[in-house]
């Protein structure tokens, strides 16, 4: 039996990528000019000692997007977390998202489209996941429109299926089976999907399992 994924568009996902990595690409340059004219004592009409101090945020700001896509709630907490001022972070915090290289939007789209994919989660457990890092109800929404009922029942049999292939034994009694289907279960209810859709095909995927055992 093959282990089925929702069939998320690949050249959209290529797409997305290239975006980000154009947003990364233009905030490393513009980092780097400003830098420039600074160095060059081009910029004598500002303060020099809090535009060092945004440079600073900029440059630790331009490293976690480096490592990956974030939300402005997110970032904002990583750089508060960094001990920077409070107000030198929201002014890089404006200029990013003026900028469109920090996107809720964009980021939740992605989030969405890569973790239901590739780590089999609900869309209960991705509105959680986006609530958590700060991204209001209505784009999360948005983002959760991506997955249709059959994308979420798909992933959810991928999860069970994978999981029954971890059972190696036949069950010899009904305790023994009711044990591997709680398994299962546990598996799909770790993801956040529904207890009647989790308990169908849980057994679904068990029992083709033990048919694969006896064979």
């Amino acid at each position: 039996m093959m282990w089925l994924v929702p069939a998320f568009s690949s050249t959209k996902g290529n797409n997305a990528m290239d975006i980000q990595a154009e947003k990364i690409e233009k905030l490393r340059k513009a980092l780097d000019n400003f830098e420039r004219a600074h160095a060059r004592g081009e910029s004598d009409f500002f303060d020099h000692e809090k535009e060092e101090k945004k440079a600073n945020v900029r440059r630790r700001a331009l490293l976690l997007l480096n490592q990956r896509a974030r939300s402005v709630n997110e970032l904002s907490t990583r750089l508060k977390a960094l001990e920077f001022e409070e107000d030198i972070i929201n002014e890089v915090i404006d200029d990013l998202t003026r900028s469109k290289l920090l996107d809720d939007e964009v980021f939740a789209t992605e989030w969405v489209r890569q973790r239901a994919a590739r780590r089999g989660k609900s869309s209960r457990a991705l509105d959680r996941e986006l609530q958590e890092k700060g991204v209001d109800k209505q784009t999360r929404a948005a983002a959760l429109e991506q997955i249709d009922q059959a994308d979420e029942r798909d992933t959810a049999r991928a999860v069970a299926v994978k999981k029954a292939r971890s059972e190696t034994k036949i069950p010899q009694d009904r305790a023994d089976y009711d044990k591997a289907l709680r398994r299962v279960v546990g598996a799909l209810a770790r993801r956040g999907f529904p207890a009647g859709m989790s308990m169908d095909l849980a057994r679904e995927a068990l029992d083709a399992r033990i048919e694969d055992l006896k064979n």
